[in-house]
């Protein structure tokens, strides 16, 4: 009886030690599962947007980033050239488009710019969050954070107390990772949609060399782009590829536009800054000199230590560090050349230009002069697509540097669409009763342009006034009080 006692306790004891056991081991299961989950939390959410929380790390690259600021001069797009006001009637661009400046300003100028409206509250209007999507790490922030619906669904005004970083290192880098504690940055593509059109024309992100990638997360943003679906999101053309030719099949064959022009009710497309595409076409983009070769050189510091300058700008500038690797001619030279590709550009520019303006009013006067759908539809295609094709090659910024056999190739295309259309325009008009030229107004100066397509430019300055007075300063404070600004 004793030893069955003894048994009996000695089985006890190992049944509580073994419940002991499992509960420690269990205990070490929860805490092991939760701290994995908190580390893959925070793995989703370790963008950090705050450009100035790097410097320390990265006092060259910092400094030389922040002195894109230098780069501060406006230059007023249609004041220099009115015609552009007639090409984009009915369109945000024709109030107002300045020629881009450094970085440092990405926040600033979409905030300013009149395309941008002045909305009151987060669901005002005009335009839709997309058009945030190129000017800041907030926006790679948020996508991480709720995913490319949840950023993108809303209008613009929604981001401004949440996208308030200025273009810098998370744009590019994987800001979280070890190496770019140690000084040697690894480059992603912080924008999924980005990474998707890559893949589309066969360079997956993953695979490509450090060359390839280098140009590649420049071409998250220096690139034509539109707004797709009910969210607005962003995506790039590039389904048949990069050539003008290819993206417009696309867009005709998905019928999209981006507005109607209000002088000749054509459909227009509205290319952004496609130098990706026309990098890729040109000489440099073929021998894979890229964006940073040019734009990025590597410079000295005051140790006499190589870093690479984010203070981007002309190649000229520093011409020693970039042309100068590859070409022997002196700076002189290659400027004369320069400067003679971009004469030629510049001269076919404003000749296509004035044979759209032309057609515009033309197209104007048929219809008021009774022309049917029927009898405007190739018309309207043609202008549709001769303008398509000059603003790819104008929107282009560099082009005479980037690819300028390219841009008189597309400007030449632009030319014969217009005539096409005026062509067709001229015999239209004629079976109405109209021989006579079509007269176009004053349009020597922006704002008589602006006035001969109806714009109440004292009220959108006004108005825009009024937002940067009263609504900006909010979003500020929101965005400090969130610790998303310094305080």
């Amino acid at each position: 009886m004793a030893g069955l006692k003894t048994l009996e306790a000695l089985m006890a004891k190992i049944r509580n030690n073994a419940l002991y056991l499992l509960s420690v081991l269990a205990g070490i299961f929860l805490f092991t599962s939760v701290q994995a989950q908190t580390e893959t939390k925070d793995s989703v959410t370790t963008i950090n947007a705050r450009n100035e929380t790097f410097e320390a790390a990265h006092p060259d690259q910092y400094h030389s980033w922040r002195a894109t600021s230098e780069q501060s001069q406006r230059e007023d797009a249609l004041a220099e050239d009115p015609r552009l006001v007639i090409l984009w009637a009915g369109y945000p661009f024709s109030r107002d488009y300045n020629k881009p400046r450094g970085h440092a300003y990405a926040i600033i100028d979409v905030r300013e710019t009149l395309r941008t409206g002045a909305p009151k509250n987060a669901e005002d209007g005009p335009l839709p969050m997309a058009c945030w999507s190129c000017k800041s790490p907030d926006v790679a922030r948020l996508i991480q954070e709720h995913g490319e619906d949840g950023y993108f669904k809303g209008k613009w005004a929604k981001g401004g107390p949440e996208v308030v970083n200025v273009l810098g290192c998370a744009d590019c880098h994987k800001t979280d990772s070890p190496e770019f504690a140690k000084g040697k940055p690894e480059l992603t593509l912080s924008r999924p949609y980005a990474e998707r059109a890559m893949e589309a024309i066969g360079k997956p992100f993953d695979k490509a060399s450090r060359f390839d990638q280098q140009s590649m997360v420049c071409g998250q943003c220096h690139v034509e782009y539109y707004f797709s679906g009910e969210t607005k999101a962003v995506k790039f053309p590039w389904d048949n590829g990069t050539k003008v030719e290819d993206m417009e099949v696309y867009y005709d064959n998905i019928a999209f536009s981006d507005w109607t022009n209000s002088l000749s009710k054509a459909p227009m497309l509205k290319a952004q800054h496609p130098e990706y595409e026309t990098w890729s076409a040109g000489i440099h983009g073929k021998n894979n000199v890229t964006c940073i070769d040019c734009h990025m050189p590597k410079l000295q510091n005051e140790k006499g230590e190589l870093y690479t300058s984010h203070k981007i700008g002309n190649p000229f500038d520093n011409f020693d560090q970039t042309c100068s690797s590859c070409h022997t001619q002196s700076k002189e030279q290659l400027q004369s050349i320069v400067a003679e590709r971009k004469k030629a550009i510049q001269e076919m520019k404003i000749k296509v230009e004035d044979q759209l303006v032309r057609a515009h009013f033309e197209a104007k006067a048929a219809w008021d002069a009774g022309a049917t759908d029927a009898e405007m539809k190739d018309i309207l295609a043609d202008i549709r697509h001769a303008q398509w094709r000059w603003d790819l090659a104008i929107a282009s910024h560099g082009i005479h540097m980037h690819a300028p056999d390219e841009g008189l190739r597309m400007l030449g295309g632009a030319m014969d669409k217009a005539a096409d259309a005026r062509t067709k325009l001229a015999r239209l008009l004629g079976s109405k009763g109209i021989t006579h030229e079509i007269a176009i107004p004053d349009i020597s100066t922006k704002e008589k342009a602006q006035q001969a397509i109806g714009l109440d430019m004292q009220k959108i300055n006004a108005d825009k006034q009024e937002f940067l007075k009263t609504v900006v300063p909010e979003w500020d404070a929101q965005a400090r009080k969130n610790d998303l600004l310094a305080k």
